[in-house]
């Protein structure tokens, strides 16, 4: 199957569930962090920074001026975890609220994004519980399918029922063509950092058949 990059398609991945077409890129270099894995669950972490930053053109560092780390990913078993992580509410005021509402709905994942005075992303939180079904997924995939879905502001929606990596041969997880296009596409030079105006995926979407 061809990857559908079409306006349509790409209109679809920024728009959320209220009807409101949403785009943001990282506007500074990712400096992340790691809590609640082994050293070596970080370095897989970092290796799939690394490869979507290499295919964005995008940059790492090792510290952000302004926050130290702006990519925080924290794997817990509970979320009442959070809670309990000193300091965390000052990062985050509303973990407390967030906390209840990931309870109640059993989720296993959720990213919160904090954003600069021009739009961009500034920063990202993610969280990951490791429930049954997490712990069934290989940390390669864990890791790759959350830097994928934190590299740009997708639609809340964008990958309900829809992974954004495809499965190889032995259970590998790759990027799917469609949305490795979108994200070198939208980091290219030309493109805005933010986007509130869905005229803006037709943009993009004429960058991707530029590209190809």
């Amino acid at each position: 199957m061809m990857p559908d990059t079409s306006p349509e398609a790409v209109t679809k991945l920024f728009t959320r569930a209220d009807g409101s077409y949403l785009f943001a890129r990282w506007g500074r270099p990712i400096a992340p962090v790691a809590f609640g894995v082994e050293d070596s669950t970080v370095s897989i972490l970092k290796g799939a920074i690394e490869a979507v930053c290499q295919l964005a053109g995008h940059e790492m560092a090792e510290t952000d001026a302004e926050l130290g780390s702006n990519f925080m990913v924290f794997f817990l078993r509970e979320w009442q975890e959070l809670v309990d992580t000193p300091n965390l509410d000052r990062l985050i005021p509303e973990l407390g609220p967030l906390v209840e509402r990931l309870k109640a709905a059993d989720a296993n994942q959720y990213r919160l994004f904090r954003f600069d005075p021009e739009g961009g992303i500034k920063a990202c939180f993610v969280f990951v519980r490791m429930d049954a079904v997490m712990s069934d997924i290989p940390a390669e995939t864990i890791c790759l399918g959350q830097v994928v879905q934190s590299i740009l502001l997708w639609s809340d929606e964008a990958f309900l029922g829809a992974s954004p990596l495809a499965l190889t041969g032995g259970d590998v997880a790759i990027l799917k063509p469609d949305v490795a296009a979108v994200i070198r596409a939208a980091y290219d030079p030309v493109m805005p950092v933010a986007a509130s105006d869905p005229s803006h995926a037709i943009r993009l979407a004429a960058r991707i058949g530029l590209a190809s």
